[in-house]
């Protein structure tokens, strides 16, 4: 439980403080409510982004010490505060042509219009947080150094005629997909923004590059193994992709934006722990296919992130399938281990 201690401590305090902002707006009915508000969107955003902490693991079991402390340090920081209060707001501000000061007090004041302008740009976020994962995912599954393969001949036969420049062809057909689905004035939008996502992800490949000391043409995976500020970039990113979506859930359940920050500061804390946990624990080791059952997540959440640019999914669907495919990945795990362990075992 060590891992989780800083955890609980915040979100004790940060309870505490949801509590006090409902107290000072509604009394002790406005606290009560806060505070079951904030719990509900904490175990949403913990459900949300389980596979996130794996592939978070499984890229910082690797790094050295001075990238990992970066990560869950500076990161979380960045996590918490960037990803889920000042991106959103980055976005509306974009989307409405207010400055960032304009839009902090339209969430403060109007949280409803505030709500109906981030959800206005609903398409657009989710194009390029879908892009971005499903690269990800795409990159994964062409994996040609992959030696393990929880599908079979089905994924080693992808794994072996995959490349790149597949995953990137694949990608941009989705985005136009995507285009296809919205309205006119919305198509241009939603272009764009799929091919931000593109770029962004082939721009941390192309940074990962630059700082790979290694002869051969590096990709992503190859660099943000050992720990960069490449490597530091793409999970930042990743966790963008990951955390957007829970923001615009959230507007769901409540309008109130400090709300809405403190209980996905909580979500997001304990997947910082779950995310040391497995390092430490060395349990992506243990458990051999867990990290395929969290890029397996990430493809269906990328997919549903595109198919949402036109029809609703709900959140608690998107936060389901992930855990079906990390808890399918475990059982696999533990079924390898049998085999692996029945097959050593001296015949009496």
């Amino acid at each position: 439980m060590k891992h989780f201690r800083v955890s609980f401590v915040v979100t004790f305090v940060l309870l505490v403080l949801a509590t006090w902002w409902g107290y000072s707006i509604g009394g002790l009915a406005g606290a009560g409510q806060a505070l079951f508000i904030a719990s509900v969107l904490s175990i949403m955003e913990i459900s949300l982004s389980f596979d996130n902490a794996v592939v978070n693991a499984s890229v910082l079991r690797n790094w050295d010490a001075f990238w990992q402390k970066m990560f869950l340090t500076v990161g979380i920081i960045v996590a918490v505060f960037g990803m889920r209060l000042v991106f959103p707001i980055l976005i509306v501000s974009i989307a409405t042509g207010l400055g960032l000061v304009d839009v902090m007090s339209l969430a403060l004041n109007t949280p409803e219009e505030y709500s109906k302008h981030l959800t206005d740009t609903h398409a657009q976020v989710a194009t390029f947080g879908g892009s971005f994962l499903l690269l990800v995912f795409l990159n994964f599954l062409f994996d040609q150094d992959k030696e393990l393969h929880w599908l079979g001949w089905i994924e080693e036969k992808l794994g072996a005629h995959g490349t790149e420049g597949l995953s990137n062809l694949l990608t941009l057909l989705a985005v136009f997909g995507c285009m296809s689905l919205v309205p006119e004035a919305q198509k241009l939008s939603v272009l764009m923004a799929g091919v931000g996502g593109i770029a962004v992800y082939l721009s941390v490949s192309f940074l990962s590059g630059l700082l790979e000391n290694e002869v051969g043409d590096p990709s992503v995976g190859d660099v943000v193994k050992r720990g960069s500020i490449g490597g530091f970039l793409y999970l930042e990113v990743l966790d963008a992709s990951f955390s957007f979506d829970g923001v615009i859930g959230a507007f769901a359940i409540t309008s109130d934006v400090v709300i809405i920050m403190l209980g996905l500061a909580i979500g997001a804390m304990f997947v910082r722990s779950m995310t040391v946990f497995l390092v430490r624990k060395g349990t992506l080791d243990e458990f051999v296919y867990l990290e395929h059952g969290a890029h397996y997540a990430i493809g269906i959440l990328a997919l549903i992130m595109l198919v949402s640019v036109k029809f609703h999914i709900s959140e608690w669907f998107t936060g389901l399938s992930g855990v079906a495919f990390i808890g399918l990945s475990l059982w696999s795990s533990v079924r390898y281990n049998r085999n692996q362990n029945a097959a050593v075992e001296p015949v009496k």
